[in-house]
């Protein structure tokens, strides 16, 4: 998740520097710190937009479960989301793209998203975030 979010932390920020360079003449000596808060605010909404998705056979948020490997925003602030599920025979895989398409496209900033299925590397439990092994008992 680590890899999410400096991923994701970067992309946004590349974004945004570019707004604020066709924008020069219209920003306050604050731009830096306008800039950083843009993509905390962004990458917060982003992933608690993902946390919103659940697996219905698993009482965990698909963030936490570790499903979410990759987030890039391009220049058009539409997001690129790679996810996996536990299992490639999942009942709701042709489902959970679009649950997580619409649930990140409602982020205010982000003009649409696109979720691509992978399966390289395999979902194993050891990709759960410590807050959804104590939500299933695990720890």
């Amino acid at each position: 998740m680590l890899i999410f979010c400096v991923t994701l932390c970067l992309s946004v920020k590349n974004f945004l520097g570019k707004i604020y360079k066709m924008n020069e003449k219209n920003i306050s000596n604050n731009d830096e710190a306008m800039d950083n808060e843009a993509v905390e605010k962004l990458t917060e909404d982003i992933i608690a937009s993902l946390k919103t998705v659940y697996d219905p056979e698993i009482p965990v948020d698909i963030y936490e479960l570790g499903l979410i490997y990759r987030v890039d925003l391009d220049d058009n602030s539409h997001v690129n989301i790679d996810m996996t599920l536990t299992a490639p025979g999942c009942p709701v895989a042709g489902e959970m793209p679009k649950w997580v398409e619409d649930a990140v496209s409602n982020v205010i900033g982000v003009s649409g998203a696109t979720v691509t299925m992978v399966f390289d590397p395999p979902w194993d439990m050891a990709m759960m975030s410590e807050e959804a092994k104590v939500a299933l008992n695990m720890i």
